[in-house]
């Protein structure tokens, strides 16, 4: 079986993070965020996975082959000259998808199947599910759909108890439904007949009419589901899945190999590297990552925040809410609040206030940012 990830394109939303890795490349809780999408799609049984991607096609498949050799799975990539929106890259990658849906029905498998899936999504991923779900509706195409709590804001969608979706509705101010596209499908081979390489959209010009035409049915997420494209939500979805790591997999929050200070404090949930290091007196949690390599000296306080690979944060510095870069250097009893964001190799003198910065790469800050900016 195989699956398309639309990878899609700069990754803006994510500066200045992307502006050293591609989206797909940056760690959420201590991965790539496709990563996460890849482990659990071979875990369902998918043995080549294609990224739809608009640049760094070959960075990305060179990365990322590293990680198919341990899964024992194939991933390739297609790209996109031009914005092909999020129907035009499935018809895009037709040729590939076509030939390997044409083998399996060689081989007798008249299911045909394939996912796809945005890059962006981090939840408990029920391929296995929805494998089963799809396959006793017998239809063309099911999305996986998740429970919102202001409906007002998205477009939701409505449908049956089977499941069978009778229609779309975008911001509705009465209530019609809680239930918003997840930003998972299944489709099978027949999804190419509707769809051309040009930019359309498959949530406004293909669904809707999949859906009239009784071939579209909705399956329920169950848990947790973000979309970590940009900063805030990057922090929400890192609350969420460290919430379901504690509940479901406790032990892969801290190594024993990491030598915790009996000073130091970690307020669950805590995700750490087993090559970083907690200095004396720390107060770590809740909800934090730290990454690969990184160092939090003696008396620092870091709380819903990810420190990500290569890091020190100096002595008695206090980091809430915000994303630390790589090999970046935080001084002695600095303050980083309100969803600040550093770029990679940027280094903060010491005493200094950051509140709500967006710092680019290989920046040095020597005055205090009372207020949110953009730091060039």
């Amino acid at each position: 079986m195989k699956a398309l990830i639309l990878v899609g394109g700069y990754g803006t939303r994510l500066r200045p993070l992307t502006l050293s890795s591609p989206k797909p490349l940056v760690e959420f809780c201590n991965k790539p965020i496709v990563l996460h999408q890849i482990e659990a799609l071979a875990k369902a049984g998918v043995t080549h996975v294609i990224l739809a991607v608009s640049y760094h096609a070959e960075k990305l498949e060179e990365e990322l082959n590293v990680y198919a050799k341990q899964l024992g799975i194939k991933i390739s990539a297609t790209y996109e000259s031009e914005p092909l929106g999020t129907a035009g890259p499935i018809a895009l990658s037709k040729k590939v998808l076509e030939e390997e849906v044409i083998s399996e029905l060689s081989n007798g498998d008249d299911d045909s199947l394939f996912f796809v899936l945005n890059s962006d999504i981090i939840c408990d991923y029920p391929f296995k599910e929805l494998l089963q779900f799809h396959k006793e509706h017998k239809k063309e195409g099911t999305i996986v759909v998740t429970k919102v709590g202001d409906p007002s804001k998205y477009g939701v969608v409505v449908f049956q108890e089977n499941g069978k979706i009778d229609k779309f509705v975008e911001k509705p101010k009465d209530f019609v439904s809680n239930k918003i596209n997840a930003g998972l499908y299944i489709f099978t081979h027949k999804i190419f007949d509707r769809i051309e390489v040009r930019k359309t959209s498959i949530e406004t010009e293909v669904f809707p009419l999949m859906a009239d035409e009784e071939e579209l049915f909705a399956f329920t997420l169950k848990g947790f589901w973000m979309d970590v494209g940009q900063p805030p939500d990057y922090l929400d979805g890192m609350c969420l899945y460290l919430k379901h790591l504690l509940k479901n997999f406790p032990s892969a929050l801290v190594p024993e190999s990491v030598q915790i200070p009996a000073s130091a404090k970690l307020i669950e949930p805590v995700l750490l590297d087993p090559t970083c290091t907690i200095g004396e007196n720390c107060c770590i949690g809740p909800n934090v990552t730290i990454g690969p390599g990184c160092k939090v000296e003696d008396g620092v306080r870091i709380q819903r925040s990810a420190i990500l690979r290569g890091t020190v944060v100096r002595s008695h510095s206090w980091i809430h809410s915000s994303i630390i870069g790589w090999k970046c250097n935080v001084g002695r009893w600095a303050r980083i609040d309100n969803v600040t964001v550093m770029g990679e190799d940027v280094q903060v003198r010491d005493e200094l206030y950051i509140n709500g910065g967006r710092i680019l790469p290989h920046k040095e800050i020597k005055e205090s940012i009372p207020q949110p900016s953009i730091i060039m």
